[in-house]
């Protein structure tokens, strides 16, 4: 009976990763190919015309996550499917304007192809959490936004080599990637609900309310502050370097090397699947709760440390590409796969991660556009390298500060909860 229990197990994680790689693989294709082209020499406005783009583009994708709060936390599972196809294909209806719009006015058309695509994420993820195995299931899931941003752009980078206009190269890329989407739904459609086992270990997950919205950020407050500025900074470093990966590669001097974008991708993409998805068998809500700050912590010190060598010569422009971008996807992992699930089931509170990862989201994609209108009005002359290198030693303190700071808060809001009468550094039940 163990036997084919363990079978049964390894057959659903696999269906539910493929259909949740799979979607969210497809979507960057609809978000990120853009961003794979250079658009050199053109300044609309007092203002470079690719910076335009992207903060355009995040500017909806960032009215998106703000949407999500309530319309993601509200979601009823069965409409899930509908929504994700229906939200995908007007941002590829927005990239076929984006094409035959002229600029600068087909700006706006990166604005409503963002817009949509901000509650996906959500609406997948809904799919995978409360589960005995989400940390495995969200693990895959993370990875396809690790390689699938470097996939996309080398996709559309090679169209544009092989002839294609800058402007039709993002909707001809969403083209390309139509049959992995239906292939994800489809999986993602099939997907049963949590079983009784995964409700007593996890608790149950259900659409919030306005009232219970508001009771949970009353209850937390603090926490997801601290949390939430931690993730604003790791966000806006990663849209960074996910946007401007062309021109700092250039600067590093791989212009000709298209596939780096991809190839630096994949080392950190196992790396971290490794570590997060092998969290599932850590079954106790608890450990799995705190063992995410310091993941969160090291990604901190690893960011710095492989900037520092890189800046001495002591790594390689590859070398610190890989491990900057480890720091980083490490920590941003564990938000997405088990601090905010393990939170819910260390407390109790019911509801769903939708509503504390979309509050992280937006405000973390609002620092984003921060970063990007920074450079291009307060910094425009400083390179993109020189800007990128500062921004890297900035996130890795303040990962750490703050990282420090939300884990000791909740260490005294879980004893206020459960005082400890027995020593030790973290209260028993």
């Amino acid at each position: 009976m163990d036997q084919q229990k363990r079978v049964k197990d390894i057959k659903f994680a696999a269906w539910s990763i493929a259909g949740a790689f799979l979607t969210y693989f497809s979507m960057y294709a609809f978000r990120k190919p853009f961003s794979a082209g250079t658009y050199e020499g053109m300044v609309i406005w007092g203002m470079d015309y690719k910076i335009m783009l992207v903060t355009f583009q995040v500017a909806g994708y960032t009215l998106s996550k703000f949407m999500g709060i309530k319309l993601v936390s509200e979601m009823k599972p069965e409409r899930r499917v509908v929504y994700i196809l229906g939200l995908i294909g007007v941002s590829w209806l927005a990239l076929l304007a984006f094409a035959l719009v002229p600029a600068p006015y087909n700006v706006w058309c990166l604005f409503f192809n963002g817009l949509p695509l901000g509650m996906i994420w959500g609406l997948v993820f809904g799919f995978l959490e409360g589960r005995r195995q989400t940390e495995l299931l969200a693990a895959g899931l993370a990875s396809s936004f690790i390689v699938s941003s470097g996939f996309v752009k080398s996709t559309g980078r090679s169209l544009v080599l092989e002839g294609v206009s800058e402007y039709w190269m993002p909707w001809m890329t969403g083209l390309l990637f139509v049959p992995l989407l239906l292939l994800g739904l489809f999986l993602l459609s099939r997907i049963p609900q949590p079983g009784e086992a995964d409700v007593v270990e996890r608790t149950v997950r259900q659409p919030m309310t306005a009232a219970e919205r508001r009771r949970f950020f009353i209850q937390f407050a603090p926490g997801i502050v601290l949390t939430t500025l931690i993730y604003m900074g790791l966000n806006a470093y990663r849209d960074f370097r996910d946007n401007f990966a062309v021109e700092i590669w250039n600067a590093l001097g791989f212009a000709a090397q298209p596939e780096m974008l991809t190839l630096s991708e994949i080392p950190i993409a196992v790396l971290v699947l490794v570590l997060a998805g092998a969290m599932f068998l850590i079954r106790r809500a608890r450990p799995g709760f705190y063992i995410s700050f310091f993941m969160i912590l090291f990604g901190g010190i690893t960011l710095i440390l492989a900037t520092w060598m890189f800046t001495r010569g002591v790594i390689g422009p590859v070398t610190w590409m890989i491990g900057a971008g480890f720091g980083m996807y490490l920590p941003y992992m564990f938000y997405h796969t088990m601090l905010f699930e393990r939170w819910i089931a260390l407390f109790k509170t019911g509801g769903n991660i939708g509503f504390l990862m979309y509050i992280a989201d937006s405000f973390g994609y609002l620092a984003s556009v921060a970063v990007m209108l920074y450079k291009d009005f307060f910094v425009k002359d400083l390179s993109w390298l020189h800007f990128f290198t500062t921004f890297s030693f900035i996130t890795g303190f303040a990962i750490i500060l703050l990282g420090l700071l939300a884990f000791a808060y909740f260490l005294k809001k879980e004893r206020d909860i459960h005082p400890d009468p027995q020593p030790g550094w973290m209260p028993a039940r």
